[in-house]
């Protein structure tokens, strides 16, 4: 944070302002104070608390539906959230560029994903290099969202000059040049969730 904007070249923080101009209202979470927010802490009691505390002030202040987007490593909390949170906090969770490689704790496909009873979008970058992200994979999120009343898999193929690490926000995996293009996917899916 400085000046108390947040300064993160993450996809979805730099993406807020094209949120925004779509019509909703957004909250970035930081991360906690107290803890490393590493896989295993994305997956704990602790952390899921954390973000119901958040998704009530939110439905407090700013009124439901409340969806959650993660990108990347946040895949990770918002399907543990979806998971832990019935179909009664959530009107639904956006991820993208998802965490897969099955040996960080808590990738998405082996969460328990047939417990999520909202609707799903699953968005990644066709040219996704992150080696945790295969965009060849991302159909098993959605193969296991068995109960999900909707679900959704879009690959996308636009944006340009990524720099950096393949699994940076710069890069493909961050849907560089393209944001307002992949805000405008997400939001439209939002409003309408269809298969």
């Amino acid at each position: 944070m400085e000046n108390d904007v947040p300064t993160s070249h993450n996809f979805l923080v730099r993406s807020r302002d094209y949120f925004v101009a779509n019509g909703f209202n957004v909250a970035v979470l930081n991360r906690p104070s107290d803890h490393q927010l590493g896989y295993l802490f994305r997956v704990s009691d602790e952390h899921i608390e954390d973000i119901r505390k958040t998704v009530e002030y939110l439905k407090k202040y700013a009124g439901p539906p409340v969806w959650l987007v993660g990108t990347s490593s946040g895949t990770v909390s918002a399907a543990a959230a979806a998971i832990a949170f019935g179909n009664e906090e959530l009107a639904g969770i956006v991820l993208t560029s998802s965490i897969m490689e099955h040996k960080k704790a808590g990738a998405v496909p082996y969460q328990k994903l047939d417990a999520i009873r909202i609707p799903v979008l699953v968005l990644h970058h066709y040219y996704d290099a992150c080696k945790n992200c295969s965009p060849g994979d991302a159909s098993l999120i959605v193969r296991k969202l068995a109960n999900a009343p909707v679900k959704k898999l879009i690959l996308v193929k636009g944006g340009e000059k990524p720099i950096g690490d393949p699994c940076g926000p710069l890069h493909w995996h961050g849907y560089i040049g393209m944001e307002r293009e992949a805000v405008d996917i997400i939001s439209g899916w939002i409003a309408n969730p269809v298969p």
